[in-house]
């Protein structure tokens, strides 16, 4: 810094350490643009977790100028979600004018339809002296007693 003679140069020589050149920028621009083609949704991933990871990926894409218009968003939000989004996705799509509709909409539209996640829940199976006491107990209520035949 202590070589650049005037605030333009020194603000020139900033840029291009913290910003990059010009093939550095075209560089995360395609690095970019190549994930916001490929984003998916992950399989343990909700609603809000998605649009958070999405909006981060557009807001980079903005600052290198680099970036899609709002039709474009809810086609690849629609086109991003898991396989167990697919029926809502045919019926929203459908139903609505996706020329029109906001990313917000959508997002608040998915976010209230969003399938509740079942607890999963463990059976184990028991092999202690409480099943071979209910194996006898069962066992003599089989068998014949003595007071059973004198009735």
């Amino acid at each position: 810094m202590s070589d650049k003679s005037t605030a333009k140069a020194m603000f020139a020589s900033l840029c291009s350490n913290y910003e990059g050149d010009k093939k550095v920028k075209e560089a995360k621009a395609t690095t970019l643009v190549q994930q916001y083609e490929l984003f998916k949704m992950k399989d343990d991933e909700d609603i809000e977790t998605m649009y958070s990871r999405f909006q981060t990926l557009v807001s980079r894409l903005q600052i290198l100028k680099k970036s899609y218009i709002d039709v474009d968003h809810v086609k690849k939000i629609l086109r991003s979600l898991l396989a167990k989004w697919r029926l809502k996705v045919i019926v929203f799509e459908v139903s609505s004018d996706l020329n029109t509709l906001s990313l917000e909409d959508l997002i608040s539209s998915l976010d209230e339809q969003e399938p509740i996640k079942k607890a999963k829940s463990i059976a184990l199976k028991y092999k202690g002296k409480y099943s071979k006491a209910l194996k006898a107990n069962e066992s003599e209520d089989e068998s014949p007693t003595e007071g059973s035949e004198e009735e």
